[in-house]
């Protein structure tokens, strides 16, 4: 799956550029035949054979989303389909390209309030596309309501074009309600809210098409946004070369509190070793050295009582990834270690600064109504700070910043919390956004649900530290910890708890990665 997402607005400069070369009309026409062969799959028939018997209802909209459903609906006639179009709007008043659709479609076109779909096999929805900008009211509402109504009562298929009508692309959010698709046929590229929650559970299964649109045109775009995969990350993954050796790998310190409260920041000491990091120490308190040496091995340990007590481990400056918050307390204690993360010495001074900080669950909250100081370490640090709040940590911590909070995407919160504090942002979730201070942001596609268990957060801060402390670049090493994580999950699968993620990573890298075959014997 190609890897880049396009706003609307950025889809349409991508459409200008090919136009010079492709008139309008045949990416149009290039558009409809892919929606036809895709209603044909939905169907259960082979493209080019008959689909006598077969009734299909299309919704056409005012616009060019509706012209490629008019262009659609003749495909399917020419098949043998009886094919119910109904038009949103007034026909006469259709324009351009979308016009000439029209024209050559043929045929009845019904307003859609009369628009039978009882018997309907199959129903495309081509009314609205991505760009829509203003929420839906009357005749169309009531035409989305319905479409929703027949498909629930039916149990018939809705194929979407572009995005479910209803859906703003660019966020992911009903405007007020949308269509409720089995399939969605989009074009070129996949846009934000095809996988940005709640869109994605509209949107039923995807289906990407080539219209033509040359790949020069991403030039046009400035695509800064994408969907979290290997594209995105695995040139800058840090497997270690032939001399490499534990020292070269980094070391990762975390950080952890009470006795009782071990267990989070084990996993995600776990977590870091386990992805790669040359070593790991578990700072714990020294009531906790015994507990935490029962359950570890591979893993250091390093008494650690308080902000002084970091401040020595911190003279170690081979350690350039430290991990706090998980089980580590809310409170004074915790915004006193979190600045010495930032503010110890990092390395010799012939070394350029290095040490990267990741702030997870309780070092987030303790910030709570207080982030002019962290804003300030963050800022003035040199190596990387990431941050990774789930919705309600954010809330806590951003819902005073109305320049934040009020956006109306997670992926427009998640960017504008990465600009305002200057930390890389992972926003978790089912559709986990991780947004750079630089702009670009990735978005998780296919997060399973078994992540949802005690500990996996902790886990995710382990991956993202680890990586960090080999080197890979804080947007880089977000991206590729998320989407590693959720495929940790799905490999193990129903049953899943946060212990079993790091097990399930060897199998995930072999996959990802195969060994080099062995070299040919002299």
């Amino acid at each position: 799956m190609n890897a880049v997402l396009l706003s609307a607005d950025q889809m349409r400069r991508a459409e200008t550029f090919a136009s010079a070369n492709l008139p309008a009309l045949a990416l149009m026409e290039r558009a409809g035949k892919c929606v036809a062969d895709a209603a044909i799959a939905m169907l259960g028939g082979v493209p080019g054979k008959t689909l006598a018997g077969k009734t299909i209802a299309v919704v056409c909209g005012p616009g060019n989303n509706g012209g490629d459903g008019f262009i659609a609906a003749r495909l399917l006639r020419g098949l043998g389909a009886e094919v119910r179009v109904g038009m949103c709007g007034d026909l006469l008043a259709l324009k351009g390209d979308a016009a000439e659709a029209a024209k050559r479609c043929g045929g009845r076109v019904d307003a859609v309030e009369r628009l039978d779909l009882a018997d309907c096999d199959l129903t495309i929805d081509a009314l609205f596309g991505t760009g829509l900008s203003r929420d839906l009211a009357g005749e169309a509402l009531a035409l989305v309501m319905r479409i929703n109504e027949w498909r629930s009562a039916n149990r018939k298929p809705v194929l979407a074009v572009d995005v479910p009508s209803g859906l703003d692309g660019d966020t992911g959010r009903p405007r007020p309600v949308c269509v409720q698709a089995d399939a969605t046929v989009t074009f070129f590229r996949f846009r934000p809210g095809h996988f940005l929650l709640p869109g994605r559970a509209f949107c039923g299964r995807f289906i990407l098409a080539d219209i033509g649109i040359p790949e020069e045109a991403l030039k046009m775009t400035d695509a800064d946004t994408f969907a979290n995969g290997p594209p995105v990350w695995a040139p800058k993954f840090p497997f270690p070369g032939e001399r490499s050796h534990k020292f070269a790998r980094g070391h990762a310190l975390v950080v952890a509190g009470e006795m009782r409260r071990g267990g989070a920041a084990r996993l995600s000491a776990r977590g870091a070793l386990r992805i790669g990091a040359g070593l790991v120490t578990l700072a714990t308190p020294s009531n906790a050295l015994a507990v935490n040496a029962a359950h570890l091995t591979a893993i250091m340990l390093a008494a650690c009582d308080d902000a002084r007590g970091l401040d020595a481990l911190l003279e170690d400056r081979r350690i350039n990834a430290v991990v706090l918050g998980p089980g580590g307390g809310i409170g004074e204690a915790m915004r006193e270690n979190v600045a010495r993360a930032f503010t110890a010495p990092v390395a010799p001074a012939h070394f350029e600064p290095t040490r990267a900080v990741v702030l997870d669950a309780d070092a987030l909250t303790s910030f709570s109504g207080a982030l002019a100081p962290l804003i300030g370490w963050i800022k003035a640090h040199k190596g990387p700070c990431i941050m990774t709040p789930h919705d309600g940590e954010f809330a806590r911590l951003f819902g005073e910043e109305k320049r934040i909070f009020q956006r109306v995407s997670k992926l427009d919160r998640a960017r504008a919390a990465a600009e305002f504090t200057g930390a890389t942002i992972v926003m978790k979730g089912a559709d986990t956004v991780v947004a750079s201070p630089d702009g670009r942001a990735s978005i998780g596609r296919d997060l399973p649900p078994w992540l949802a268990t005690a500990g996996s957060g902790d886990v995710l801060a382990g991956f993202i530290a680890g990586l960090l402390a080999q080197g890979m670049p804080a947007f880089e090493a977000a991206s590729a910890a998320v989407w590693l994580h959720g495929a940790c999950a799905r490999a193990f699968g129903p049953g899943l708890i946060a212990e079993d993620l790091p097990e399930a990573l060897p199998g995930v890298l072999k996959g990802l990665f195969p060994p080099p075959a062995d070299p040919p014997h002299p």
